[in-house]
């Protein structure tokens, strides 16, 4: 059973950084998408940056030039470096996997394919 386990929200000011982390167990010995997610209040949920077992990452619009998601494979950890944040990205922040048969394609964050597996989220709160 896979399962995903997001740390390192907080509340920070405008302008600042955070850097996500999600410890990934359970999963499944093939190539693996591994994501972050991302919902405000009262808003759909939004891709936040997807990458493949070959290091590819893909980024939302918003996210491109502040954001890098990077992986640890060898200790099954996913992270998010947040930088230069802004209120716009207060909201919760999911880790998110998937199997990944399409040699990539299905991790690209804004193709919207389903993702299967999912953390519980972690709050990211930015003040102006």
């Amino acid at each position: 059973q896979v399962q995903l386990v997001e740390s390192g929200g907080g509340s920070v000011q405008s302008g600042g950084s955070l850097r996500l982390s999600c410890a990934a167990s359970g999963l499944p010995n093939s190539e693996i998408c591994m994501g972050w997610f991302r919902q405000a209040p009262g808003k759909e949920r939004e891709g936040v940056a997807g990458i493949d077992a070959h290091g590819v990452a893909t980024y939302g619009d918003f996210a491109k030039g502040r954001f890098t998601v990077a992986q640890d494979n060898a200790n099954n950890t996913l992270y998010l470096q947040m930088n230069n944040l802004m209120p716009e990205d207060t909201g919760t922040y999911y880790c998110a996997a998937r199997l990944d048969n399409s040699g990539g394609y299905y991790c690209v964050i804004y193709h919207g394919y389903k993702w299967k597996d999912w953390g519980q989220g972690t709050q990211v709160t930015v003040s102006s």
